[in-house]
């Protein structure tokens, strides 16, 4: 009878990175100049097992940055009102410090060297964030510059649909759209999304626990 040691299987699913999953609205389509109103991130844990499953979500409602845009046809689609009150909106750079700790601490816990963005069309999302890192002035960034996982380009392969909403119904996903467009909830399906498409592949015989995460159950009386 073997037993599986948990430790380090997801440092070896992805070959030494970590997956966040990230959704951010926005009021426009440019990272230069366009704001960000809202940000979400998911971290990803793996059991003994070997099965991907989300773990802690951190979101933020975000204020435009200075002299940001704010096009009337990107907040009509998301329905953000930037200027309400209510949303106890903070500074990019609060958002992106607090989950920058968050993704940290599960990535050292992991015992990954670096963290990677996971997104739905995630050019648009990545180009953002690094935007704001830029702006921001952050030195200390978890994430690859560039790499990606995008769950828009997975689902297509895997599930044969492309949008989010879609993706989630053809893998038994619930999905509301009275919720989409909320950083918060896109984030969520996203990353069920992205634990179903990597969880699947294993039981077609894909990944399987490396030969070195197993040792041998210490016998029983």
């Amino acid at each position: 009878m073997s037993a599986i040691k948990p430790e380090n299987l997801l440092v070896n699913r992805f070959r030494g990175y970590f997956p966040v999953v990230i959704d951010i609205e926005t009021a426009g389509f440019n990272a230069a100049t366009d704001a960000i109103l809202e940000i979400a991130a998911v971290t990803l844990e793996m059991d003994a097992d070997g099965w991907l499953k989300p773990a802690n979500t951190v979101h933020f409602h975000v204020e435009p940055f200075e002299g940001a845009n704010l096009e009337p046809a990107a907040l009509e689609f998301n329905g953000i009102d930037p200027h309400n009150p209510l949303r106890g909106a903070v500074s990019e750079k609060e958002a992106l410090q607090e989950i920058f700790k968050v993704v940290r601490k599960a990535q050292k816990a992991s015992g990954c060297h670096r963290s990677i963005v996971v997104a739905h069309n995630a050019a648009f999302d990545q180009g953002f964030l690094n935007a704001a890192i830029n702006r921001t002035n952050i030195k200390r960034v978890p994430f690859h510059p560039f790499a990606s996982f995008d769950t828009a380009s997975l689902s297509g392969l895997s599930l044969g649909q492309t949008v989010l909403a879609k993706a989630c119904r053809t893998a038994q996903i619930e999905f509301d759209n009275s919720q989409a467009h909320s950083a918060l909830y896109d984030t969520e399906r996203t990353a069920e999304l992205f634990c179903h498409i990597v969880n699947k592949w294993k039981t077609l015989g894909g990944w399987q626990v490396p030969e070195e995460n197993i040792k041998s159950a210490p016998e029983s009386d």
